[in-house]
């Protein structure tokens, strides 16, 4: 078995080389990342034996020179095997070494950390988005407390975490290898305080309704989400604030509608204007009046678009159309009078209008 295969070294690698090899196969194939699998568990013991015998100068040279390295015989069950420990006084390889690119710690609650963001939501009418907008909303957030700064402690100076005994860090063992983690009572930072602020009780922050006044461009999309960055809860122990993140909905109109950048609008026409023509005035969504010229024979359903009457884009600036369809609406016969003249016209304009149904 050649040692510089199983590491996959060439002959004249550092021990530097040696040791991201030994590293890189570790995570590969120690027994704890593949429980239960013998042939993992074999290979890892050929690659810790080709580890212990180059990373050792004396060893590797006699291994280079043929000549016994004397190498302890192992137990099947890897016992003694210990990371915290040196390896022939070379650099300690611990588990945090081998596998600290996998596990990453979670932040420690006695540290700086970033405050969580916030997620609310506003509702904006229709003619708002025709250009910018100023609209006010009150949030609920958490703050740094007045009373303790953001501390959380009462009177007294800090003492020395008990759990940890002021080292920031507690140990445990699990079969062979040797744990080192941030202690859980006091994040890492080894003290605690003498009392809980009576404010906050010991939080460092307190809950506050805030009005904030939020500019909304103008064509803003349904649902688009504005970012205020530092407007969510407050750090922790010094950490940055949060961001708010509004969502924008906006409120259905009871004419218009909106669709990409255009406006949509239905406008009821009688039966005289379809059939003579017509101008039609109409009340835009901005308030302000055009007038629609309707020619002769126009059919229920048609539609007009009036150019640049829509919704700014909040992309490019460019404007939308507004569509306007005209829908016929028949007029209520309350009288002789007015059956008597739809008859008449009935027998004057006498074209069959389903003609291309019996064709069929």
């Amino acid at each position: 078995m050649d040692l510089y295969i199983v590491l996959g070294v060439r002959r004249g690698a550092s021990a530097e080389d040696i040791r991201r090899a030994y590293k890189r196969l570790a995570r590969r194939y120690h027994p704890d990342i593949n429980p239960g699998d013998g042939e993992a568990a074999a290979r890892f013991r050929d690659i810790l034996s080709a580890y212990e015998t180059l990373v050792d100068p004396e060893r590797r040279r006699r291994y280079d020179h043929g000549e016994p390295t004397a190498v302890p015989p192992r137990a099947a069950g890897f016992a003694g095997f210990d990371f915290s420990s040196r390896v022939h006084a070379e650099r300690t390889t611990t588990f945090g070494d081998l596998f600290g690119g996998v596990f990453v710690p979670s932040p420690a609650t006695g540290r700086p950390a970033r405050g969580a963001d916030i997620h609310t939501a506003l509702t904006v009418p229709l003619a708002d988005v025709l250009s910018s907008s100023r609209h006010t909303l009150t949030w609920s957030r958490d703050v740094v407390c007045v009373g303790c700064a953001g501390t959380g402690a009462g009177a007294g100076p800090p003492v020395a975490c008990v759990a940890c005994e002021g080292s920031g860090s507690v140990q445990a063992v699990r079969g062979h290898m040797l744990f080192t983690t941030t202690c859980a009572k006091c994040g890492g930072a080894g003290r605690q305080m003498a009392s809980r602020c009576p404010v906050c009780d010991g939080r460092g922050t307190e809950p506050r309704a805030e009005p904030l006044t939020i500019d909304v461009p103008a064509g803003i999309a349904d649902g688009a989400v504005i970012r205020l960055s530092g407007y969510g809860h407050a750090g922790r122990a010094g950490g940055p604030p949060g961001d708010l993140h509004v969502a924008v909905a906006l409120a259905p109109h009871p004419l218009f509608r909106r669709e990409g950048n255009d406006l949509h609008l239905e406008v009821p026409l009688a039966v005289h204007e379809a059939g003579l023509g017509a101008r039609i005035p109409l009340r835009l969504l901005d308030r302000s009046t055009v007038r629609l010229r309707v020619p002769p024979g126009t059919q229920s359903g048609q539609r007009f678009r009036l150019r640049e009457r829509g919704v700014v884009s909040a992309r490019d600036g460019r404007r939308g159309d507004l569509v306007i369809e005209v829908r016929l609406v028949l007029p209520r016969l309350l009288d002789e009078r007015s059956k008597e003249l739809l008859r008449e016209f009935g027998r004057i304009n006498s074209d069959n209008v389903r003609r291309s149904l019996s064709e069929r």
